[in-house]
């Protein structure tokens, strides 16, 4: 069997891959490891279940919820709310788990199951490891021991827990948005309600598109992965700036006043001087990925910040962030974390404090994120691939080495194996945006020829 698990949880085509009895065994698996952990010692066990508005959430939601219960674990189910939202909900209750069932940005089709820890921290490799291992051992083999009568769990719904993940947020804001106008695109997804209200109690006057989730349209044209609605309606609506999530709302991309896309590492930028100038960018370092543009690199050498770079994988970041005390990361497609204010990404409060610099500066959101020049970046993703083989094959080897030594000391080429996708992904930076194009190009024929 291959590993479940990728860089964000459990994801497939829902009822396809992704089955009602997956996810039901991965949530038994996952009650039992940690129990065998101690988590649960001393105590009766308690998980938050939140989802996207997908419609296969509505099935899956109700798979992993007999799961933690069948294995004694009492479950409090917070409805559709943002990955960012549960992971909070999952600290603030004091409970054991989190489980929140959304893939994200994917297509409709898909879903996936992502555990957090108490605390609302993304679980150890080591645990997803031993929860796919004791989960197929069960599947094939011997029928998991099980409580009976009052010992199994409970299940009750938080209404609560939106307007809970709401104050938390304003509470953490560092002021007001007052004056400022601000187009929010929900992308039908998981921010649809939450978003909306907490920019308006925030003091924002707010334009909202893409939230009107019917359980078909997420991410449908919408959201950090189709910015175009969002630039028409900047421009349209004379708003200062425009804020994009993605289906569970863990990312945010933004547009200036002209409709100028500002990606992740430009919002980590404008939120490293912000949080500099406050004194809390502990170390006065920023984390960011091998994805980082070389642009974001050279500004905060420019700027005398430390910039530290991890693997592709907002859990990476964080690991990093958590290890060595560090404030603020995050990964170029809007995966910011705060680490003092949130466990995970959180495209929510991205958004708002992007939104309260511009407030309190009384400046654009260009000028501010003209703080870094972004070098042409290409992203090839080339699918139907064998992503396995891409750091043993030859003749990929030869073709990135030939692509490094054509660009120089201006460029890079990075080639990685998608954690969330069937396909491998090229990225080419170069000071000409045809060259890296023309590289990317060469490069992403041979993936195909290589692996394919």
């Amino acid at each position: 069997m291959g590993r479940l698990f990728g860089t964000d949880g459990v994801r497939g085509v829902a009822n396809a891959d992704l089955t009602a009895e997956l996810a039901l065994g991965l949530s038994v698996a996952a009650a039992h490891v940690l129990a065998e952990a101690g988590t649960f010692e001393g105590h009766r066990p308690t998980a938050v279940v939140g989802r996207d508005p997908r419609a296969s959430g509505e099935f899956l939601e109700a798979a992993v919820v007999a799961g933690l219960a069948s294995a004694g674990v009492d479950v409090l189910r917070v409805g559709v709310l943002p990955t960012p939202a549960v992971a909070y909900l999952t600290g603030a209750l004091g409970a054991d788990l989190g489980v929140m069932l959304s893939a994200s940005h994917n297509a409709m089709p898909d879903n996936g199951v992502k555990f957090f820890a108490r605390g609302g921290h993304k679980l150890a490799d080591e645990l997803e490891i031993r929860i796919e291992d004791l989960y197929e051992q069960h599947r094939t083999g011997e029928p998991w021991a099980r409580p009976t009568g009052a010992g199994v769990g409970r299940v009750s719904d938080y209404a609560e827990g939106v307007d809970q993940y709401i104050a938390h947020l304003l509470t953490v804001l560092p002021n007001r948005l007052d004056g400022v106008k601000v187009v929010l695109d929900e992308a039908h997804g998981a921010a649809s309600r939450v978003s909306p209200e907490a920019f308006a109690r925030a003091g924002a006057e707010i334009v909202t598109i893409g939230a009107d989730p019917d359980g078909l349209n997420i991410n449908d044209g919408c959201g950090s992965t189709h910015l175009e609605m969002l630039r028409a309606a900047v421009v349209e609506h004379g708003a200062d700036l425009g804020v994009a999530h993605d289906g569970d709302a863990d990312r945010c991309l933004a547009v200036d006043a002209l409709g100028n896309e500002v990606d992740g590492d430009q919002i980590l930028a404008v939120l490293a001087l912000a949080m500099r100038e406050a004194g809390q960018l502990r170390k006065n370092t920023v984390v960011g990925t091998v994805m980082s543009n070389l642009g974001f690199k050279l500004a905060m050498e420019r700027e005398g910040i430390e910039l530290v770079q991890t693997a592709v994988g907002d859990r990476y970041v964080l690991e990093s962030m958590k290890a060595e005390g560090y404030a603020l990361g995050g990964e170029q497609s809007g995966h910011v974390i705060v680490l003092d204010h949130a466990t995970t990404g959180d495209g929510t409060l991205t958004g708002l404090m992007l939104a309260a610099r511009v407030a309190a500066t009384g400046r654009t959101l260009a000028d501010l994120a003209g703080v870094m020049s972004r070098l042409p970046q290409i992203l090839v993703n080339v699918p139907d691939v064998d992503k396995s083989r891409v750091t043993t094959s030859a003749e990929l080897a030869a073709a990135v080495t030939d692509a490094e030594r054509e660009l120089g000391a201006t460029g890079r080429v990075l080639l990685r194996p998608s954690g969330t996708e069937p396909l491998v992904r090229v990225m080419v930076e170069a000071a000409d945006i045809e060259q890296a194009k023309a590289v990317a190009g060469r490069l992403a024929d041979v993936v195909k020829s290589a692996l394919g």
